[in-house]
């Protein structure tokens, strides 16, 4: 059925909203959603972030409609801003004088996140809300606001909060000289992390994920276009542009974004970025496509199980799914996934509603796009509409090491191997927001099963891959290195034509004999279902060409989108110097492909890596750096 129009987003916008009131504590200023553990700043601010994150969700709904509210939302909202801010609480636990008191940012320093979201939802209800509110609850709303003034209390993206709370504050002609020099604070330190193109790091590191579009952007931008700042809209509205050149590559036909880097549960969030471009006139896309790719992406998740049969949205991908959660996430995290909304602000009669849909880029053609600042390569094919993302330069952004960085391959249509987590789909949530992840995403990983990776056999324990240090680029190609063990490195090439890969991994350092493995994409391992949206079905090859002498298949662990899989594995052993191993690789949801092995000719010379594609063109690797 045709999902699209804005009737059909402002219909979703209310279901999801009315679906949390029955959760609302009794003056709705704590949103408790059902859940089997809370997160770790505690069952109070997870009541605060239930709040929060439904207020942006209704402020999108009631902004674009120009405070049209036919099922009261505001009203709602306005009564549990007055009783959270009524007497803050001085710790995360439970009062019995201030029942829905929200947690002050000074004991629970997620609550400066949940100030974000509450300050960007008056800003942009401020005619139908703020403005309507007596003095003593203004004055109360922005004491417990000013915190978030100050520095950043994590490095990261956590300093675009500070200046979402400034952006308000300085609409409202309040504090407006601190305000102002915590908008200045905020840009000053996050443009360090910008590397070109649209690309920033997380922090100070090298971890780049779908946070990139919609929420380093996502912050700055939409402030620069509420305050009609056309100075900084005219800095920061390009690096939008470019960063969607990339971004809505990452997009399948069917509507999945990319499933890399943490937090994946916001799900739909993915969509703010593209609407953002439109809402700013900082887009490659035309309107139709826009909304091709924001309603397709919404749809992908609404039709495969994101929402309970309660209305609710639950912790993981398409389903509940813990491994993909983390510590900091609550039972009301996934709502952050109200982001994907901002379309709602353009008016009813803006292009991107009225004009066609138009395909995405997956869907025109093939393409291989070298991404330079993260090293990274995206790979499409227009036949099946598949989407893979071949990672050398993105890094996990905390200690340990999380599946959802490591791997040198993602797709679209596949997902990270989890090891241990066979029952994830139907277990409990793991592990706020913006913080560092923990090693806990990844602890249960053995890497001898995982997908797309390449591991040494050292003193009995395959090793991890590390972090990727980027070496270079080019036209359909992309190489790094790591260090799996003390005394080896590892450099490592990808290169793509059409749904084909060339893996290539040059080891030096390790013993004579010492056992590797090369790991294949993870597949599903049981039969297509009769309801199974169809081309959700792949199909994945590995072919050795140089270096391996034994070609098995495994049964891995669970991922986001199967509770089982299947990952082919190649295995050979270095020999005395430097050792070349190569392979040839694909995933497809073509029926019946080809064997990879006739996508491509390798040659092999020495540490070179010539490749020459079934249309005559070659590419050259020799990863001897």
């Amino acid at each position: 059925m045709p999902f699209g129009n804005r009737d059909d987003w402002e219909a979703t916008a209310d279901r999801l909203l009315l679906a949390v009131r029955p959760y609302a504590s009794p003056r709705r200023a704590l949103i408790d959603l059902p859940g089997s553990r809370p997160s770790r700043s505690g069952p109070r601010s997870d009541g605060l972030e239930g709040y929060a994150r439904t207020f942006l969700l209704a402020a999108f709904r009631v902004a674009g409609a120009a405070g049209h509210d036919p099922h009261g939302h505001l009203a709602h909202y306005a009564e549990g801003l007055a009783a959270g801010t009524e007497k803050p609480v001085r710790d995360s636990g439970l009062s019995a004088t201030a029942p829905d008191s929200w947690p002050l940012m000074a004991d629970v320093r997620q609550a400066v996140v949940e100030a974000a979201s509450v300050a960007l939802a008056l800003r942009l209800t401020r005619p139908w809300l703020w403005d309507t509110l007596d003095e003593r609850s203004r004055d109360r709303v922005v004491e417990w606001l000013r915190p978030a003034l100050g520095p950043s209390p994590v490095d990261n993206n956590w300093w675009l909060f500070g200046l979402t709370v400034a952006g308000f504050l300085q609409d409202a002609g309040i504090e407006t000289d601190r305000a102002r020099a915590t908008v200045d604070r905020s840009l000053a330190r996050v443009e360090e992390w910008h590397l070109g193109d649209g690309w920033y790091s997380d922090g100070p590191n090298r971890a780049f994920d779908h946070y990139n579009a919609w929420a380093l952007h996502f912050y700055p931008v939409l402030h620069a276009h509420l305050a009609g700042d056309r100075e900084l809209l005219g800095r920061y509205g390009p690096r939008l542009r470019a960063q969607l050149e990339a971004a809505t590559r990452m997009f399948d036909a069917n509507g999945a974004p990319m499933p890399y880097g943490r937090s994946l549960t916001y799900r739909f969030a993915a969509a703010a970025a593209p609407w953002l471009g439109a809402l700013t006139g900082h887009t490659p896309l035309t309107p139709g496509a826009t909304r091709r790719l924001a309603s397709g992406t919404l749809r992908y998740f609404l039709d495969r199980g994101a929402v309970d049969d309660r209305g609710l949205l639950t912790l993981g991908w398409h389903g509940p799914y813990a491994p993909v959660v983390q510590s900091y996430s609550g039972p009301a995290s996934p709502y952050w996934a109200a982001k994907g909304f901002l379309g709602l602000l353009l008016p009813p009669d803006h292009p991107a509603w009225t004009d066609p849909e138009e395909p995405l880029p997956a869907e025109i053609r093939d393409a291989v796009t070298t991404l330079g600042p993260p090293n990274m390569l995206i790979q499409s094919t227009a036949a099946d509409g598949l989407v893979r993302l071949h990672n050398h330069g993105s890094n996990h952004a905390g200690p340990g090491e999380d599946p959802g960085y490591a791997r040198f391959a993602y797709s679209t249509r596949t997902g990270p191997t989890h090891e241990g987590a066979d029952d994830a789909h139907d277990g409990a949530d793991d592990a706020h927001e913006g913080a560092a992840p923990d090693e806990s995403a990844g602890a249960a990983d053995h890497h001898h099963t995982a997908d797309n990776h390449f591991a040494l056999l050292v003193d009995g324990v395959w090793t991890r891959r590390g972090p990727a240090i980027p070496l270079s680029g080019g036209p359909g190609w992309v190489a790094s290195a790591h260090t799996p063990a003390p005394g080896i490195r590892v450099v490592s090439a990808t290169a793509a034509h059409g749904r084909a890969e060339l893996r290539v991994h040059l080891v030096t350092g390790a013993p004579e004999g010492t056992p590797v493995r090369q790991t294949g994409w993870a597949t599903d391992d049981r039969a297509a279902g009769p309801l199974e949206p169809a081309g959700d079905r792949v199909t994945a090859q590995l072919h050795p060409v140089h270096g391996y002498t034994t070609t098995t298949e495994l049964r891995t662990g669970s991922t986001s989108l199967a509770a089982r899989t299947r990952t082919a594995a190649l295995d050979g052993r270095t020999t005395a110097g430097g050792t070349l191993f190569v392979a040839l690789a694909s995933l497809t949801a073509e029926p019946e492909p080809a064997p990879v092995s006739t996508l491509a000719d390798v040659r092999v010379t020495g540490r070179t890596v010539r490749v020459t594609w079934t249309d005559g063109s070659t590419t050259c690797l020799s990863p001897d750096y």
